[in-house]
Order: C-alpha cells, then structure tokens, then sequence
C-alpha cells in the first residue's frame, strides 16, 4: 500500500492511523533483527502520535496526506528526547532535546513517526556495513548490502516496516539504497528540504529527501517538507509549489536527455537493458529522446570527492580526541581529507562553478536527463570491489559514479525502480532536472512509472 492509498482508506474509514500504526510496528517486530534497517523503535511514541490521528481525523481536522502515515527518519536527523546516534559510538547516548526541521515538518503534516532508521556511520559510506550496531541487510537478499549511507531506510520502506523513511544525501546515500532496495528515492535540490537539526557530514553537498513506495509518495512528502528555513543558511527563498503530478502524465513533447559523458560506460548488461528500457519506454510514450553532450562525468566526480574529503574531515576536527571510537572506514576517509591543501579545496569550488552553469547550458535543451542509478546491482556484505567488463573498481568508487556528480550541482534528481538482474536484485534508473524543477521531475518519473509495475514488486516472504 503506498502513502496515497493509505490516506484514501483513513478518510474511508476502512482502516485507522492505529491500525496502519500497528501493522508497521509488527513488521519491525518481525523482521528488523533479519534486516537490521531500525537502531530505535519508537512504539509507544508512535501509538501516541497514532490515537491523536484518528482523534483528529474523525472531528474534521485534515492535515493532508501524510495524516496518520507512519514514518521513519535516517538516524542523523535529530529528534526530541530519542536517541539519534548517527550510526556511531560518538553519539551512541546521544538524546537531542529538540526536533530538527524535518521532523517538525513532518509531525506539522500528522506523520506518525515508528522509529530511526539504521545507516552508515556518520552517513560516510554506500554500503550500511556499521561495524558498531552491525549491517543493514538487503531485503531482496540478507547477504547483500542495501546501499548506504541511507540503507536502513531503504530497507524499512521496502520491508513495509515504514511507508516514507528520510535520507539524506552527499554521493549519492538516498538514490542509491533506493536503486539496490527497490524503492523511490528523491534528492530534491540543494536548498529546497531544510537540513537544520541533521547531523551535518558536507557543508556544501548535503541533501535531504524521502525514500517511498511510489513517486506520487515522495511528491506529498516534499509537498510538506519543502520551504525556506531561516535556521538553515543554505536554505533557498525559491517558492514551493504543488509538487503532486496528477492522475494521467503525458510525456508527449518532453524533451529526455541521454548524456554521453560516460554515463553508459561499463555497466553490468542487466543495468544497461533495464536502463535503455526506461528510454524506450520515455519514447514510447511521446517523449522526444535525444543524445546530449555534458561535461566530464570523470571531472564532475573529481571535484565532488575533493569537496567531500575536505569538508568532512573539517567537520571532524572536532572528534580528534575520539577518533578510536570511529569505525576504519570511515577514519581512512578522514585521514585522506586531511591530505588536501586549501588550494586543492579551493579550486574544487571554482571548477564546481563552471561545471554547474555548463550543465545549465545542457538544460536549455532538455527536460529531463536519464541515466543509470549505479553501475551494478547490490554486492556482498563484506565485498570492496566489483568487476564490471573484466575492469575490478574500487565498489564505492563504483557505486557513487553516475550520481555523486549531481550533488556537486546540487541539482534534483530521483531513483525509480526499472528493473532487475538475473538473481532478482533490484536496478533503478536515475532521472535528474534543472534547479528548482521537482515538479516536472516527477511528472516524468510518474509517467513512467504509471507504464511498468516494477515499484509494486516485493522481496520474497514479503
């Protein structure tokens, strides 16, 4: 059931917040020491939230279609009097004593909120593999990892414990766990979601978005988050509009970009058929689908790692002293940001600049761009590398090609599903629009969506 059937069926009367409420917690019970996708589950807070649900949604009182939905937020956004670790013993006591913008926003909306969701430490890494609460598994296969640095939310809305769960999104962390769990995952623009009260891990690159069951889902959801923050000085004064595409999509006339920057280099054969069957369908249903030119993918991705290693590990001065408490990983990746000078820094941002205003240049052309998601499906637990073509990378590397780019734009772009591989992993394809252009973002990713049923298919025993 996605968010917009189930809000029909409260306002029938069919079934109740408490219900719906229920349902989730006892798929959390069941399944999340098989999944691991929740560190915290908020049961009695949820139920709470629930009852005042229906109290309200039988007097009239309508707060719209996240009324009564249950949810779940990424542990690096902060919430009142809940433990919010970030995945990392530096914050394994953490209890915040007030809300972040999400979470406000959400409740303000009547979201009924079950628990926090499982990631990355420090949302620093693709695969979930926490070394300190242990992996977040892949509902389509536990010995797989469900992508990260959201993984636990990709596995929570997959395995129906949550119907929305929050990302947030540097390198690709929300489209990513979307693409290998099989869910809908939206990086709206730089600016447009808040991220006051989220545990910061790039000054400059961060996102904040949902990851749902369907693109309509995630339009609501960004109907209630999106809106200037004053609290968050990259927050955008762009207006927010109805971002809800309606019933019947035409695509007749939209002008689909595919890039030719290596976008389509080197990918696993089951991800380049499923891709240029999302094309083929664009086209199918009236979209005029052109090749275009765009800047060095190979350059775009250079910048992005520059500005990550900086800006984090500038964040993490600050833990110094506690540097044991942090998992190898992500302490390599600290030690490697420290090796950058201020010009490497600083010149990452000029280039930055004159990438972002060429791939403007590239919309004036197109709608829409197309790509692949990531290169391959979901990998072992455990595996570091992945071999595409006979070429072995390096499975981060990999796995962030196609969409670290796009949050060094800090344009929006979204993950639907579009496919599977022989062993029934999930592919998801990777749309992305103009600054500030959500709206018809996701009027083209539901179209077509409407035209295939891959985002109604489950794991199995699911």
């Amino acid at each position: 059931m996605t968010i917009l059937e189930a809000a029909a069926a409260l306002r029938a009367g069919t079934v109740s917040s408490k219900e719906l409420t229920q349902q989730c917690l006892a798929a959390i019970d069941k399944n999340n020491t098989r999944y691991n996708a929740f560190l915290t589950v908020t049961g009695d807070f949820a139920l709470a939230q629930a009852a005042q649900a229906d109290i309200e949604l039988a007097s009239g009182t309508d707060r719209g279609p996240l009324h009564g939905i249950p949810i779940a937020l990424k542990d690096v956004f902060s919430t009142k009097g809940i433990r919010t670790t970030c995945g990392s013993l530096l914050y394994k006591d953490h209890v915040p004593d007030f809300d972040c913008a999400v979470a406000e926003k959400l409740y303000a909306a009547g979201a009924v909120m079950v628990g926090k969701a499982h990631q990355h430490e420090m949302a620093y890494g693709v695969t979930s593999n926490n070394p300190h609460f242990g992996p977040v598994r892949n509902p389509w296969n536990v010995d797989c990892v469900p992508g990260g640095s959201s993984g636990g939310s990709g596995a929570a809305v997959t395995a129906g414990m949550a119907f929305m769960a929050m990302g947030s999104d540097t390198g690709g962390s929300i489209r990513i766990p979307a693409s290998f769990c099989n869910t809908v995952g939206l990086k709206p623009t730089h600016g447009r979601v808040s991220r006051y009260g989220v545990l910061p891990l790039d000054f400059t690159l961060d996102h904040m978005g949902p990851m749902t069951r369907s693109v309509r889902d995630a339009a609501v959801c960004l109907n209630a988050l999106a809106g200037r923050d004053p609290r968050d000085e990259t927050s955008s004064y762009a207006p927010v509009e109805d971002f809800l595409p309606p019933a019947q999509v035409s695509l007749q006339g939209v002008r689909i970009g595919i890039p030719e920057a290596g976008y389509y280099d080197r990918l696993e054969p089951a991800v380049l058929a499923a891709t240029r069957h999302t094309i083929q369908t664009a086209a199918a249903l009236g979209a005029r689908v052109t090749p275009v030119e765009t800047p060095s993918l190979f350059d775009l991705n250079t910048i992005g790692r520059v500005i990550l290693l900086s800006e984090a590990s500038a964040f993490f001065e600050r833990y110094t002293d506690r540097k044991h408490l942090v998992g190898d990983d992500v302490r390599t990746l600290w030690d490697q940001g420290l090796l950058l000078s201020a010009t490497d820094y600083i010149n990452a941002q000029r280039l930055r600049r004159q990438y972002c205003e060429a791939f403007r240049r590239v919309f004036d052309s197109v709608d829409v761009l197309i790509t692949p998601c990531a290169p391959a499906t979901a990998k072992r637990i455990g595996d570091t590398t992945v071999t595409i073509d006979g070429v072995a990378e390096d499975f981060r590397l990999a796995t962030t090609r196609f969409v670290r780019g796009i949050n060094v734009l800090g344009f929006p772009a979204i993950s639907i599903p579009c496919g599977f591989d022989g062993e029934r992993m999930p592919i998801g394809a990777q749309l992305i629009a103009k600054p500030f252009a959500e709206r018809q973002l996701l009027e083209v990713a539901a179209a077509l969506e409407d035209a295939s049923s891959f985002h109604r298919e489950l794991p199995p025993g699911l």
